[in-house]
């Protein structure tokens, strides 16, 4: 726990990324060193459906500061669908340190109704039930569609192994209700966006014990690299933006959001 405990050192860690995405992995050396240059120590890269999900573990295992997680995103129609046993026997590969990222997305309904979502709100079940089974926390991805995430939640009982609301771009009241389950905010570069008045009130407001940050990288790089490919070391942008925020000081920030990391993330060793 040295880099944690270390008063004089300054480090973040992206909690959310996709560097196994072919436009970041084909330049990993690149993504590491700028990593160590914006005193980004750890990340955590996150599965998005089961084919690409060997990828994302052969990262983790080949880098010791690379995390990894185990889970089918909303948005992916056309694809394998892991039942619990599955996700169980999957999230046991060692660097695996969560379940997700998982959760609920109504903004591309494409002419189907919110009933006919059904399909997406049983996945959901499903990863919230392989969570608990395994103790690993939950990364949920939430889009259009806070109120039934949240519901689920509390049916599932998805407080349990507790997880991370990622990306978070949903107003105070959907805070709050992720946080009385026992989750986590995190924040990405969209709160650096000026139109993100609202979020940025969200985060001045969050707990700074319950606070983590990310890039959701290769999307949504902060200011001001907006617009362009997003990675890992960007996250020091969001860190600063939200210490600008909330007039506290960058290592405080830096050091709450990491040592929230480990406390989640539980089986991630520093």
């Amino acid at each position: 726990m040295q880099a944690v405990g270390n008063r004089s050192h300054i480090m973040f860690i992206d909690s959310h990324c996709h560097i196994n995405f072919p436009e970041l992995a084909e330049q990993m050396p690149d993504l590491l060193a700028r990593m160590r240059e914006n005193k980004v120590s750890h990340a955590l890269c996150v599965s998005v459906d089961l084919p690409t999900l060997p990828q994302v573990l052969e990262i983790a295992a080949q880098h010791e500061n690379v995390y990894a997680s185990v889970g089918v995103h909303p948005d992916y129609e056309d694809t394998p669908e892991p039942g619990v046993d599955d996700l169980v026997r999957l999230a046991a590969t060692p660097k695996v340190v969560a379940i997700g990222e998982t959760g609920l997305d109504y903004y591309r309904l494409e002419g189907r109704s919110i009933e006919e979502m059904e399909w997406q709100r049983e996945r959901f079940r499903t990863h919230i039930r392989a969570a608990r089974a395994t103790g690993k926390p939950l990364i949920i991805h939430t889009r259009s569609a806070a109120a039934d995430t949240l519901r689920i939640m509390r049916e599932e009982q998805a407080g349990e192994p507790a997880g991370v609301m990622h990306c978070f771009t949903e107003s105070w009241d959907v805070a709050q209700g992720a946080l009385d389950q026992n989750f986590y905010i995190s924040f990405s570069g969209i709160v650096t966006f000026k139109s993100a008045r609202d979020l940025q009130d969200v985060a001045r407001r969050v707990p700074l014990e319950r606070m983590l940050i990310e890039t959701d990288s290769p999307y949504l790089a902060p200011v001001p690299y907006r617009g362009k490919l997003n990675q890992p070391g960007y996250v020091r942008h969001v860190a600063e933006f939200i210490a600008d925020l909330r007039g506290e000081p960058l290592q405080k920030i830096a050091e709450a959001t990491t040592e929230n990391f480990f406390r989640l993330f539980a089986t991630a060793k520093p």
